[in-house]
């Protein structure tokens, strides 16, 4: 009993301390870094929100001008004091440089287009230079992911706009924030390292996974028991370039693997038309009980991108959002926005 109560103790004190440590470096964060949630509109990286400090060859710099001023007090050489004082003038031009190379950006955050769960979702972003003198080595990346491979470089030329784009792994469904993105450059001589915090006010809508191996299209004439059912077989009508969300049984092998002019070996789907169907219902209340919520929503995903793809027009039924049967690209949006936020607050 003494030592399930010691542990107990020592378990409340880790926990107090952990609230305690965290607490302190939110607000020592809030302070140095001004960490104040999304900022909407245009941002100004004015003086303060500029950080600057010496990189690892920059460090080895000073010891060597230490060395060559220490070395030229005690043999006396005019020709090395020289020597010490233009190096350490051109490493003040350097400091000078590398903080007016980030310094008074102006950023905005642009559009974020939908993604499935499991693909990576692009940011647009925008870097608006206002100021004569070009801006070179600029480097984007961000915090969360801690990825060099991601991070994107970016040369702003004096009175223009440069775009980038980030990418982060969209693993949920719903809205994903973007997360707090880190500017930095080392231009011109990579002595020091200027770098700089930016929380875009942008967030993605993210859709479910679509089901890899969804079955048939059910039949808005004769629902099955398990709630699966069958559309029909359509006729082949030929091929169309690969679209987000396509079933991998319908890629177009042959087409892909022989590189020609007409498709630059880009992915292709076989694309159906007609079939026995006119209509369909995708409906959550008459899916498998077995199945999870996640999981039907995967496999309505996966039936709403399959019925698009054929040309049926489908009704859409999901808690509240219910939807007549149509077709085309604002009613698959709709349908996408309920599967992405269901259960979720908007």
């Amino acid at each position: 009993m003494n030592d399930q109560a010691n542990k107990q103790t020592v378990k409340r004190r880790l926990s107090l301390y952990a609230r305690f440590e965290h607490s302190i470096r939110s607000r020592l964060s809030k302070w140095l870094y001004r960490h104040r949630g999304a900022e909407p509109g245009e941002v100004f990286l004015h003086q303060r929100r500029v950080f600057i400090v010496p990189t690892h060859p920059g460090i080895l710099f000073c010891v060597m001008l230490m060395a060559l001023f220490i070395g030229s007090i005690n043999y006396n050489l005019s020709l090395g004091f020289g020597f010490t004082f233009l190096l350490g003038g051109c490493a003040l031009i350097d400091m000078h440089l590398t903080f007016r190379n980030l310094a008074h950006l102006h950023l905005v955050a642009g559009r974020a287009n939908p993604v499935f769960a499991g693909e990576e979702a692009q940011f647009e972003l925008h870097l608006v230079n206002r100021r004569k003198y070009d801006r070179y080595a600029i480097w984007l990346d961000f915090v969360a992911d801690d990825r060099p491979d991601l991070a994107q470089a970016a040369d702003v030329a004096g009175n223009t706009t440069q775009r980038i784009l980030l990418l982060t792994p969209a693993q949920q469904r719903g809205w994903l924030q973007a997360p707090r993105v880190r500017l930095q450059t080392r231009f011109p001589l990579g002595l020091l390292r200027a770098w700089s915090y930016w929380q875009p006010d942008a967030r993605v809508l993210v859709y479910p996974r679509p089901e890899d191996d969804a079955p048939a299209l059910p039949s808005a004439e004769a629902e099955q028991d398990d709630g699966q059912g069958t559309a029909g077989q359509d006729d082949f009508a030929g091929i169309r370039g690969y679209q987000a969300g396509d079933s991998l049984k319908r890629l177009a092998w042959r087409q892909i693997a022989r590189v020609d002019v007409e498709h630059g070996g880009t992915l292709v789907t076989k694309h159906f038309e007609g079939g026995a169907a006119t209509e369909i219902a995708i409906d959550f209340a008459v899916l498998p009980p077995a199945l999870d919520t996640e999981q039907k929503l995967s496999r309505m995903t996966r039936w709403v991108m399959e019925a698009e793809a054929r040309g049926i027009a489908y009704a859409f039924h999901l808690g509240n959002v219910k939807l007549d049967a149509a077709l085309g690209p604002a009613h698959r949006e709709a349908c996408l926005t309920a599967l992405a936020l269901y259960g979720k607050n908007a």
